[in-house]
């Protein structure tokens, strides 16, 4: 019985193949049934289903009840199985073509589609247009999607239950226009449970014939084959009267099927059941019964009779055609030659009977239906145990607690292996269970050898065990080692007792010398005999001889010592030993020193011992040459950390600042921590201040990226927003443990206003002219990396000659101190210094020692710092108002000379009445307000502003940023931005709430400034 429940249009089942059912269907009258009466009646005719019924059955009844019952175009049943974890395959689909099935044979069970949704979340899903399922690996269901399929098809799916999780989904279309109201809903829910009740006890299902031929064929799309043509396989198609019964097909059957006798259509249905297999004819019966009383599709397998007495597999599908009453009145479908498959089964077979490893194939109740040769030299001949229970084959019995082992997986439902002991007590056996619907599979791989492996490969393991604990304690210690006396400290406690040894010297390389750093287990009078008496490339010594090869050098004894070293006898009676292992240290291919290990008694060091001795000497190398390399890695460290901050802050009158940075703790490791004051146009200035977590020299290069990109936004003229914004998205692409905080602030001298955002940052303190201070009220965003924008701008008046402090959490957090605290210690001292400063300076002098000051007293002693610490001071000074001018413009071409009046006439009046300057800056204004009439919308402002530099600003409404371009000598226009860019010193476009300002900057008179 297969799981597809019919076909539609010419791809539909087929079979010519079973007798007239036992009632001749006749035009029925039926009388009006309320729905919920109907939906009780399906679900009684449901449960009269026998308990004996194969799943695939089981599925397909239920299906075409759901179907029918909520007039739908055709269902499906989705499940899991097959092998692959988080997929769902179709097992069975009643009234679609096969052309909208393919889509759907295989999709993830966390997908999108509305099966896959129903089965994860537990809820009925609902889409008003069909559409392809997500695709899985190997495999687009877009590419085999239907290309003339109506528009409009609803898809409803609801939850298959099982056990508190979901096994599946039961899916059904709907016409276009057509959607399923609540009872339909509830029906379709209480099919669902009842699928899940009669699988309960069954596992997982297998796909569907035709997703393992999907599979075989390949995801891409095949050409379009002709009507005729099933999955590249030419068919016949049938046509059945069960009013006259007679039997007709569009082509003759010999065509198709070879050897049939081509006149048996003429028959009818009974000459044609005729040729079908004995064994195969009470299966073809019953599934052709069943497709008649269910008006639905049918399809299945079976063996027909050539003209020559053998017989030849067929695959038959086939549709019920009903009238408009419902009675069934014709049946159609199709028939094709799959021996082939078959054929294959049976080559699958015979590579199975020869496989190496053992196979047993058992059914559900343990009996054993089918074993190679390899499983036969351990159960039996075939023949002997075909048919028997596993737990009655002797060799089986023999092995303790297989069969509750072998029980325990198979009720687990997953394939899962273990080893067991053979019967002989020798020989070691691996058994890989995999559960099918049909029963489950023994696969049998003898590890007699391999075990044997393991058994002398674990004595081995544990001895290198022994010697890595050895390494990895020594390893330890030579890591918290500080001083060469901390080195020699280390190994002496860490190798003599493990090898037995007495004594212990430590030599370091000083010029072409071999001093003595340390020693223990000899007398000084040695030490002071050895101290300098050999050099690095003295080759009748052994430690020049370990040092020039790189090698221990080990000495089993006094003679040996004199007989490798003449001359040695002073230092062999002087320090008392009588075995001797002489280990080089070197490092980067530089000898700088050696390590000498004395035995009080004569011995040879086996090779085990050898190699630990040779990984001991790097490490010991590695220690002593840790205090250069940590000093020098100080100094690159503080190199970077000092060229990645601003040299010095901008000399501005809009803003005073000052700044300190101070990293967590000495040596080489360096902060994120970073702060900046960025000049803007029209007399604005940014003011910056960030903390990449952590500590090291990827932290510091992630703040010069960062520093970096903030410069670069700003010369664009972003809000802080946007400026948060993308810092966010750079942040996201350094991977998923980069964090960075960011406070990015705008001040305004002309209009005092603060605007800003902050990503993670605490709020900045506004320290009043009064001597009050106050925090910027704000809810920040979460740290760069994690936030998700848009982020918040907030703005506020900055009384004039206020001082603003920007700082990072390392400034008033500690390991003594939370933030709140250390924020209100920080109130605290710049409500006690701003009394004490001169009122607005022209320079940073005062605010340098009030940055001293006051992370002098927040912060502890530099070796107990935990955290990187910035500060940043900004004194605001707001623009005076005779320093700015702005005024209205006509739209009008008359505007541009109107603009250059008023900037003569205010030049004069700011006494800056260089002609050079006037003519210059009219020509300026004159191009700006021409390119806004020409090429913008007003209404038109113009602004000047004498600050750092005299800058000109023209408003408009327009969104377009203008562009300098490359003209041709004939060219009549675009050269308004390039006289512009030569004339002033330089030049921009903002954007603004109500359009855009093109503004330019001019360098004042040395006088005026």
């Amino acid at each position: 019985m297969s799981t597809r429940g019919g076909e539609a249009d010419n791809t539909g089942p087929s079979i010519a193949h079973v007798p007239r059912p036992l009632h001749q269907p006749q035009g029925l009258r039926t009388k009006t049934v309320r729905p919920m009466e109907r939906y009780r009646i399906r679900m009684r005719l449901l449960d009269a289903v026998d308990e004996d019924r194969r799943d695939v059955e089981v599925l397909l009844t239920a299906l075409q009840q759901a179907v029918a019952e909520v007039q739908g175009l055709g269902g499906m049943v989705h499940l899991p199985g097959g092998g692959m974890s988080g997929i769902l395959y179709l097992v069975a689909d009643s009234g679609l073509p096969e052309s909208m099935t393919r889509p759907w044979l295989i999709i993830p069970a966390r997908g999108t589609a509305p099966p896959s949704r129903a089965a994860r979340n537990d809820t009925t899903t609902w889409q008003r247009d069909l559409a392809p399922p997500d695709p899985v690996p190997g495999r687009d269901p877009a590419a085999l999607w239907p290309s003339r399929l109506p528009a409009g098809i609803g898809h409803l799916a609801v939850p298959i239950p099982s056990g508190g999780r979901r096994r599946g989904a039961l899916s059904v279309l709907f016409a276009p226009g057509a959607e399923p109201g609540a009872a339909e809903r509830a029906f379709l829910n209480e099919v669902a449970a009842w699928m899940s009740g009669r699988l309960k006890s069954s596992g997982i299902l297998n796909p569907s014939p035709t997703l393992l031929r999907a599979l075989e064929n390949g995801p891409e799309p095949r050409e379009a084959a002709p009507l005729w043509d099933v999955e590249g396989m030419p068919s016949i198609t049938y046509t059945w009267d069960l009013l006259t019964g007679e039997l007709t097909s569009d082509r003759p059957v010999v065509e198709v099927l070879t050897g049939i006798d081509p006149e048996v259509m003429s028959g009818g249905i009974e000459a044609w059941a005729a040729l079908i297999h004995p064994d195969d004819l009470p299966g073809a019966v019953t599934g052709f019964d069943t497709g008649i009383q269910m008006r639905g599709g049918f399809q299945n397998e079976y063996r027909i009779r050539r003209q020559d007495g053998t017989y030849l597999w067929i695959e038959a599908r086939a549709r019920t055609i009903t009238d408009e009453e419902g009675t069934p009145v014709k049946v159609i479908g199709t028939l094709r030659d799959s021996s082939e498959t078959h054929a294959a089964a049976e080559s699958v077979g015979r590579a199975l009977r020869h496989m190496s490893d053992g196979f047993v194939s058992l059914d559900t109740d343990w009996r054993i239906g089918f074993l190679n040769q390899a499983a036969e030299r351990l159960f039996g001949d075939a023949a002997d145990v075909a048919g028997a229970l596993l737990w009655d084959i002797p060799a089986v019995r023999a092995v303790p607690g297989l069969e509750q082992r072998c029980r325990a997986t198979a009720a687990e439902g997953r394939p899962a292996g273990f080893d067991v002991p053979g019967p002989d007590g020798t020989s070691w056996y691996h058994l890989r269970l995999v559960p099918m619907p049909e029963g489950l599979t023994l696969y049998i791989t003898d590890t007699t050898e391999r075990h044997l492996r393991e058994v002398e490969r674990a004595a081995a393991e544990r001895a290198a065990a022994e010697r890595a604990a050895l390494v990895q304690r020594i390893t330890r210690e030579l890591a918290e080692a500080v001083t060469a006396q901390d080195v020699m400290a280390a190994v002496a406690d860490g190798v003599m007792t493990p090898l037995g040894s007495t004594g212990l010297i430590m030599l370091g390389v000083v010029g072409d010398r071999l001093t003595v750093v340390g020693s223990r287990g000899f007398s000084e009078r040695f030490t002071r005999l050895l101290d300098g008496q050999w050099t690095v490339r003295d080759t009748t010594s052994p430690v020049g001889d370990a040092l020039r090869t790189r090698t221990p050098l080990c000495i089993s004894s006094p003679e040996e010592f004199l007989k490798r070293y003449p001359g040695t006898e002073t230092l062999i009676q002087e320090g008392g030993k009588q075995a001797w292992a002489f280990l080089p240290l070197a490092v980067s291919g530089r000898g700088i020193g050696a390590a000498v290990i004395g035995f009080g008694r004569p011995r040879v060091l086996d090779d085990d011992e050898r190699t630990l001795l040779t990984a001991l000497s790097g490490l010991i190398a590695q220690a002593l040459e840790r205090a250069e390399l940590y000093d020098e890695a100080t100094t690159r460290a503080r190199t970077l950390q000092r060229s990645l901050l601003p040299q010095a802050l901008p000399k501005l009158p809009e803003v005073t600042a000052a700044a300190r940075y101070q990293s967590a703790k000495q040596g080489a490791d360096v902060g994120g921590d970073w702060y900046d004051v960025i000049p803007l146009s029209a007399a604005r200035v940014a003011l910056v201040i960030g903390d990449v977590m952590g500590h090291g020299m990827a932290e510091a290069a992630t703040m010069g990226r960062l520093r970096t990109a903030v410069r670069t936004l700003s010369e664009l003229e972003l809000p802080p927003d946007e400026i948060l914004g993308h810092l966010n998205d750079i942040v996201g692409e350094l991977g998923t443990d980069a964090f960075v905080t960011c406070l990015y602030g705008i001040y305004d001298p002309v209009t005092r206003c603060l605007s800003y955002a902050s990503a993670g940052q605490p709020p900045p303190a506004v320290a009043h002219p009064d001597g009050t201070v106050t925090f910027l009220s704000m809810t920040p965003d979460p740290p760069l990396g994690v936030a998700a924008p848009p982020f918040e701008t907030l703005e506020t008046l900055l009384p004039a000659d206020s001082l603003l402090a920007l700082y990072s959490d390392g400034l008033v957090e500690s390991k003594d101190r939370d933030v709140t605290t250390g924020m209100s210690r920080l109130a605290e001292l710049l409500s006690q210094s701003v009394n004490a400063m001169p009122t607005s300076p022209a320079d940073a002098s005062d605010l340098d020692p009030l940055c001293a000051t006051i992370t002098s007293a927040l912060l502890p002693a530099h070796s107990a710092l935990i955290d990187d610490a910035a500060l940043l001071l900004a004194r605001t000074h707001p623009l005076a108002a005779e320093n700015v001018a702005e005024w209205p413009l006509p739209e009008d071409p008359v505007a541009a000379g109107q603009a250059r009046e008023l900037v003569r006439a205010q030049l004069t009046d700011w006494d800056l009445a260089d002609e050079d300057l006037i003519m210059t800056t009219e020509l300026l204004v004159s191009e700006l307000v021409g390119n806004v009439i020409r090429h913008a919308c007003g209404p038109i402002r113009l602004r000047m502003l004498r600050s750092r530099a005299l800058i000109c600003e023209v408003s408009d409404a327009s969104l377009t940023t203008p562009h300098i371009r490359h003209t041709s000598a004939t060219d009549e226009g675009g050269r308004g931005l390039q006289l512009i860019s030569a004339l002033c010193q330089r030049w921009g476009t903002r954007h603004t709430r109500t359009g855009k300002s093109i503004w330019t900057e001019q360098p004042l008179p040395t006088a005026s400034v």
